[in-house]
């Protein structure tokens, strides 16, 4: 079995609601997603996926949703007053934890017209601290 990763930077700002750290405030991080993709065979190149696939797909995608906007939960109670000072904020049905935006890319990477299946995202929030999603 073969595997490439791409790593693909970003900025983005959050909060978590029902969470008692400092987290709970609007705050940004310099992310880093790193998508693993796996297959068994390479092409007639000797390569799994062209690395620059990778990034034209899943950069695309985050630079057009997540790139320097807020990511924040659709009942966050500050979406409508973000929304209405023309501020780009990305809304998820879910916490936007590190562990939902690696979910996140990935469901949405898996939707990109890529020859071989990403089988996990890896989303670093800080230099020291990253949260994985690969599917059971």
């Amino acid at each position: 079995m073969f595997r490439v990763t791409r790593e693909i930077e970003f900025c983005y700002g959050h909060r978590l609601l029902n969470y008692e750290g400092k987290c709970r405030y609007l705050h940004g991080h310099n992310g880093l997603a790193v998508i693993a993709i796996e297959g068994p065979e390479l092409d007639d190149r000797g390569m799994l996926v062209d690395f620059s696939d990778i990034k034209s797909a899943v950069s695309t995608w985050i630079d057009q949703n997540l790139d320097h906007r807020m990511l924040l939960h659709r009942d966050d109670p500050v979406v409508g007053l973000l929304q209405d000072m023309g501020e780009p904020v990305y809304l998820l049905d879910r916490n936007p934890t590190a562990e939902n935006i690696a979910r996140l890319i990935f469901e949405e990477s898996a939707k990109l017209q890529l020859s071989v299946p990403i089988v996990e995202v890896k989303l670093w929030e800080t230099p020291k601290c990253f949260a994985t999603f690969r599917p059971d």
